[in-house]
């Protein structure tokens, strides 16, 4: 046997005979070279024992030079602390959380702070206090308020409406009368005294040609606003109509018998759909911006929606206590659909009717008799009754209150929006009618001048 080789096995076979702390001292480092059998013309060299994780991670760290390290690691505070200076940038901006300032997670121990020092926190502090858009102010004083007569004190009517061409029709004891906001004219369009009935909703088709009345004895006349005439009477229901809406040439009715009738104010009435749900009164209709689905309330404590074909409700919401008759379709967010309980429930809901979801709720602390959104900003209006008689303007999805308008002496039951979508009207049994500035257009109507907008190159 080679004297060279013997020397050797007989080196590894000490070696791996000595303790486990004799070898590590012995070595010295983990960096030693490892013992290696050569046999004839092949090089093999001993990886027993070696644990690759340990000996990657000092080789990195051997590699790497302290000011390196400590970079690194203040590297990734910093990117750690700016993602969460901008999750709390984006909850003030978009939740009004009113956060001003980052937790130091990362504070070490070992060394002294220096946040009070460092220009990437004073940056994040001032980012986050920086004035952000000022609140809108919103006068709690109407700019306008008009005696109504004879205005009914009853939750489940519906007698105010504002019509596209900015007049508004108000339903008095037996008579509907039309006052202009641009003249301020105000002439009677109907008088129903003469057949022994009264006026219990009001509605405007989309174009605001057309007023369509429900009465006491279960009737819907169609009237020409401009000429004054009555084009039609449609019969149909067996008890007074309650709830009013348009689709396009197409007008829904609920009534206190429990049904919803749609017809075309075009065609015959004998064709027409009956949507049989409710268990009591309707006294809520609204038709969604997409013209798809019909959201009726009524007095049995129910949200039913309705598809444009189908004779059964689609869906159906029983969370409210009392009755539904605040209904509101969002004009931001598809399928997002508002709605207010009665005295029992003092809520507002807000569901998903696209996958049947219940999204948020709050409790508004009284009754809750009419909703509206703004058209131009993601708030809404709610009028309420029993106890506090308020309007409140809500931001959503936050569900904080924007403002809080008080005046009116009584139930704050009929609500209608002006058509520029910045003025509402409200009407309650203290028999006034009140005009505020609630919404502002907070979308710009001006054209874009980037130069990225290509239409501003064509001539």
């Amino acid at each position: 046997m080679d004297q060279e080789y013997e020397r050797r096995l007989l080196r590894q076979i000490n070696h791996q005979n000595l303790p486990t702390e004799a070898r590590l001292s012995k070595c010295g480092s983990a960096t030693c070279s490892p013992v290696s059998i050569r046999s004839g013309d092949r090089f093999i060299p001993t990886r027993a024992g070696s644990n690759w994780s340990i000996n990657f991670h000092y080789a990195n760290e051997n590699c790497r030079s302290p000011n390196q390290t400590h970079k690194v690691k203040d590297a990734t505070s910093d990117s750690s602390k700016d993602a969460v200076a901008y999750a709390a940038l984006l909850r003030n901006e978009l939740l009004g959380a009113g956060i001003e300032s980052v937790p130091d997670t990362h504070t070490d121990d070992r060394r002294p702070s220096v946040r009070s020092q460092d220009s990437h926190s004073l940056f994040r502090v001032r980012l986050l206090r920086s004035p952000r858009k000022p609140p809108r102010k919103i006068s709690k004083i109407p700019f306008k308020v008009l005696d109504a007569p004879e205005l009914q004190d009853d939750f489940y009517l519906n007698l105010v409406d504002w019509s596209a061409g900015n007049l508004l029709s108000v339903g008095l004891g037996a008579c509907v009368y039309l006052w202009s906001a641009c003249t301020s004219q105000v002439t009677r369009l109907c008088d129903l005294s003469v057949d022994g009935d009264s006026v219990t909703s009001v509605c405007w088709n989309e174009r605001g040609s057309l007023v369509a009345v429900g009465t006491h004895k279960g009737y819907v006349q169609i009237w020409d606003a401009a000429g004054g005439r009555k084009l039609t009477s449609l019969e149909g229901h067996s008890a007074r109509v309650g709830a009013l809406a348009w689709n396009g040439e197409q007008l829904s009715s609920g009534s206190r018998d429990r049904v919803i009738l749609q017809r075309d104010v075009r065609t015959s009435p004998s064709a027409e759909r009956r949507l049989q749900g409710h268990r009591q009164e309707v006294c809520g209709l609204k038709w969604s911006p997409d013209h798809q689905h019909l959201a009726s309330g009524g007095n049995d404590n129910k949200l039913l929606v309705w598809n444009s074909s189908s004779l059964l409700p689609v869906q159906q919401y029983s969370d409210h206590l009392a009755a539904v008759k605040a209904i509101a379709w969002s004009p931001h967010q598809h399928g997002l659909l508002a709605s207010g309980g009665g005295t029992a429930d003092r809520c507002l809901r807000f569901w998903n009717t696209l996958t049947g979801q219940a999204l948020q709720s709050t409790d508004t602390g009284s009754q809750v008799c009419n909703l509206a959104w703004s058209k131009h900003a993601n708030e809404l209006v709610s009028t309420h009754g029993y106890s506090q008689n308020q309007v409140l303007v809500w931001k959503y999805p936050s569900l904080t209150q924007v403002a809080k308008l008080t005046g009116h002496s009584y139930r704050v039951l009929y609500l209608a929006v002006s058509p520029d979508g910045e003025a509402i009207v409200t009407g309650a049994g203290d028999e006034t009618l009140r005009f505020w500035n609630v919404f502002s257009k907070t979308r710009c109507t001006k054209e874009s001048k980037s130069v990225l907008n290509l239409f501003t190159r064509i001539r």
